[in-house]
């Protein structure tokens, strides 16, 4: 299902068809070191991993995390969207892409139409997001979003510290 467009991008809700594409990004090294292992090795457990993420975020709540891709050839570019984590208060906003197209604006334009989105017709009243430390890249792109940095948080007991951004959107 279309949830958002852009001048360059379709953000859609992920399904299990999408399982070849959620298997190669999430065992990126990028992924990985940024974001986390999810020890999803095969297309089936890919599968698995979109019903019970994804697919069972946007039932239950309406929203979820987005599967972007290029609007002219429909190929798929990376994720991003909105999630709600039970380790924080409010909903925040999570992209990842394939290292083949990073450093071409497409995570900050998928992310100011998130952000819009969150604000405009989700209703949000703050928007959260969260980024490892060394993720230099991940820090400009909140930042140029309108996030700012509010503290360090430990997510689990093994987090060594994780950098928490937030934006308030005033009614």
């Amino acid at each position: 299902m279309k949830i958002l467009e852009t001048e360059r991008l379709r953000l859609r809700t992920l399904d299990q068809n999408d399982a070849v594409f959620y298997l190669a990004l999430v065992n990126t090294p990028g992924f990985i070191a940024f974001i986390g292992d999810r020890g999803i090795r095969t297309v089936e457990a890919a599968a698995q991993a979109i019903v019970d993420g994804p697919m069972a975020m946007q039932g239950r709540l309406g929203h979820s995390i987005y599967l972007v891709e290029d609007k002219a050839s429909g190929e798929p570019l990376g994720m991003s969207g909105l999630i709600k984590r039970d380790t924080l208060e409010h909903v925040d906003i999570g992209y990842a892409f394939l290292p083949e197209h990073c450093g071409k604006g497409y995570a900050y334009e998928a992310g100011q139409a998130v952000v819009a989105h969150a604000r405009d017709e989700i209703g949000l009243p703050r928007l959260l997001a969260i980024v490892s430390p060394g993720n230099v890249a991940s820090i400009g792109l909140l930042e140029k979003l309108g996030l700012a940095f509010e503290r360090v948080v430990h997510l689990t007991a093994e987090d060594t510290g994780t950098r928490l951004y937030s934006r308030v959107f005033l009614k």
